[in-house]
């Protein structure tokens, strides 16, 4: 019985070998910045591990307890920054973890540069000491080199760009390694014999074939991060939805003459009434008398991890009620696909198992410039011999 032709049997040799050619000579020319890319990407998985291994001191571990009120860990940190403004307050996801207090401040530029991160325990209401310190130079300088390169302007741009070739060439890698019908168990490993040019070329289609899954889903959404508004639009072209990052940008209230807004406790117990199976995550504050306080709640403790798509309630501090909920839950395809791009090119959210591939497929990049220039250099090589060895006119 003839075997059934594979999905790419009617591509014709010139097309494909063109497809090979091209492939070939993008991956050599952006050989080096997709390894460091990839490379980077790996470290700040686990940046926070590697910061725990290399600290001289032991984590502080909160004091067992009933964890204290929004408002007194909020106050406990402005006591020690006296004239700052609270921008963001970030409550402990399990017992022993501490609250982190963001404070603006005065005079400072908006924005993270500005702010002063405060941790507090929940529970006795301690002041860290060494909380004026900042992340390691070598850590910022790793989360700078990723995001944009260390281009100020337009690195963003660029890592988008490139992230978007990155999508192009592992979809042209799979056309390119997909095998007769006789050899698909082979085209999955590297045979103990290989070597030289034949080692390096099944040491590429293995790596990338084994890999080229999360591969995808981490260029992905690193597109996106890079491009939202125009990476979402693609997406809703296919999977209709709202687009939630301009949708929370506008949501309004209108503040009262003569009034004055709730405090935090209860805002808070707001979205707990609203959300009662979930649990207080992330206060935004108000820096505007027109913004809302804007809650972010989780289901439990199991989605602890940056990025993960929370539940946002919005409370008008004003007139004290709830004008507006976004719940994953209630999310389309559209909107689900969007609001998990970012957890998942961190490795969060998927458990343990994916964190660690998402770690592994960081290196993807650096094996291929090894062996993507090891196979030119092969093939130059074996071309300049066979140049030689021919008999002069």
């Amino acid at each position: 019985m003839p075997s059934k032709p594979s999905a790419f049997s009617n591509i014709s040799p010139r097309v494909r070998e063109i497809l090979r050619i091209t492939h070939i000579w993008i991956g050599i020319v952006i050989c080096i910045p997709t390894a460091i890319l990839g490379a980077t990407g790996s470290i700040l998985v686990y940046d926070q591990e590697i910061l725990s291994l290399f600290s001289d001191s032991a984590p502080h571990v909160a004091a067992v307890g009933e964890q204290q009120s929004p408002e007194a860990i909020v106050a406990a940190a402005q006591a020690k920054a006296p004239g700052t403004r609270v921008t963001v307050l970030s409550l402990p996801a399990k017992p022993g973890e501490l609250a982190v207090v963001r404070l603006q401040r005065p005079g400072a530029a908006p924005g993270p540069g500005g702010q002063q991160p405060v941790r507090v325990d929940p529970v006795s209401l301690e002041v860290l000491a060494n909380n004026a310190a900042a992340s390691p130079a070598w850590l910022r300088w790793t989360h700078s080199l990723h995001a944009n390169m260390l281009i100020s302007r337009d690195g963003r741009d660029y890592v988008g760009w490139l992230g978007v070739i990155m999508l192009a060439l592992g979809v042209s890698g799979l056309v390119i390694w997909w095998p007769r019908p006789s050899r698909w168990r082979a085209a999955f490993g590297v045979e103990r014999r290989a070597k030289g040019l034949m080692f390096h070329r099944q040491l590429h289609g293995a790596v990338g074939i084994w890999g080229l899954l999360v591969f995808i889903v981490v260029s992905f959404s690193g597109v996106y991060i890079c491009f939202p508004q125009t990476t979402g639009a693609v997406v809703k072209t296919f999977f209709p939805g709202r687009e939630l990052r301009s949708m929370a940008a506008t949501v309004k209230v209108k503040p009262v003459e003569g009034g004055a807004p709730i405090g935090l406790n209860a805002a808070t117990d707001l979205a707990k009434k609203t959300v009662p199976d979930a649990i207080v995550r992330s206060v935004f504050m108000p820096q505007r008398p027109d913004q809302p306080v804007r809650i972010g709640m989780t289901h439990g403790t199991h989605s602890t991890a940056q990025g993960v798509p929370v539940i946002t309630v919005f409370v008008d501090p004003w007139r004290g009620e709830v004008v507006e909920l976004l719940d994953p839950s209630r999310y389309t395809v559209g909107e689900t696909i969007m609001s998990w791009q970012r957890a998942l090119h961190a490795g969060a959210g998927a458990g343990w198992l994916f964190r660690f591939l998402v770690f592994l497929s960081g290196f993807m990049p650096v094996v291929f410039a090894i062996t993507g220039i090891a196979m030119w250099l092969h093939k130059r090589r074996s071309k300049m011999r066979t140049t030689d060895a021919a008999p002069a006119e």
